[in-house]
């Protein structure tokens, strides 16, 4: 299957992802509720930062030192969990509604709760080996920075069915990590086509509706238009974040011959590039 034919694929399927969610509006929140946490994490890690320095930025630890790697550490371990926890809950509920059952937001966040120790156990695995990455890639030279840079991508890329896979499977996170790879070089390969579909139409979104935002908000004042376009950007990185998490759960489900009536087989599969 060529590039092209791998396009219109993936179209279809983010435009399948689109109408699901469109008929569990209320899916919205937890992209929503993890953006907002993460806002609040940031704001209290730098108010507390700045706190102990005795409110000078000058007396903040220099990169390098043994605090400033933990408080990477921490911020990442702290971010993962968030993440995890909301997708989850969203993951869940978009099982509900594959297996024909009622969708809440409640069964949903009562689901990760009731899954909260998986939850931390990755993010705690998950974040060490992201602070890692980042603590080497700041440390190092030209080389050493591409190098992390691939890491990551391969991280991200094995990690793709993880957050299902801890989710309903009883595994530790390296095992998590370990049956992520393994499902992603069973039957599709590693590298996504979908990612570009989505990455594309959020790219596209966000030039048009944040234009607009801004011109609208222009007429009233420069910065009313500034937060107007930041208000749109931010709404759809949230709707991309839903509609990619339920591609994800979709995935799982067939992959492990568990599947849904919204997505067709072939198209999932000419999403991705089989290996060779």
């Amino acid at each position: 299957m060529n590039f092209f034919d791998r396009l219109s694929n993936g179209w279809k399927i983010a435009l399948n992802s689109f109408k699901i969610l469109q008929a569990n509006k209320q899916l919205i929140i937890f992209p929503v509720l993890s953006g907002l946490s993460l806002l609040l994490i940031i704001g209290s890690f730098f108010t507390a930062i700045l706190g102990a320095a005795g409110w000078n930025v000058d007396n903040i630890a220099n990169p390098g030192t043994t605090t400033s790697y933990l408080i990477v550490l921490l911020f990442y371990v702290v971010n993962y969990f968030v993440v995890v926890f909301f997708n989850m809950a969203l993951i869940h509920c978009t099982r509900l509604y594959f297996k024909g059952e009622e969708v809440t937001i409640r069964k949903g966040l009562e689901f990760s709760l009731s899954r909260i120790r998986v939850i931390f156990s990755w993010s705690l695995f998950a974040g060490t080996v992201g602070a890692i990455l980042k603590i080497v890639q700041e440390e190092s030279g030209i080389i050493g920075k591409i190098i992390t840079g691939v890491l990551g991508i391969v991280w991200s890329v094995a990690t793709f069915f993880v957050v299902p896979v801890i989710a309903y499977e009883n595994l530790g996170p390296v095992a998590a990590f370990k049956r992520s790879s393994q499902l992603m070089k069973q039957k599709w390969g590693e590298s996504l086509g979908a990612t570009f579909s989505f990455g594309l139409i959020q790219f596209i979104a966000m030039l048009i509706i944040g234009g607009v935002f801004f011109l609208v908000g222009s007429f009233i004042h420069p910065l009313a238009g500034i937060a107007l376009a930041v208000l749109g950007i931010f709404v759809i990185v949230t709707v991309m974040s839903a509609a990619q998490t339920i591609f994800v759960s979709a995935v799982y489900h067939d992959v492990t011959d568990d599947p849904v009536t919204h997505f067709n087989k072939a198209l999932i599969d000419g999403l991705f590039i089989n290996k060779k």
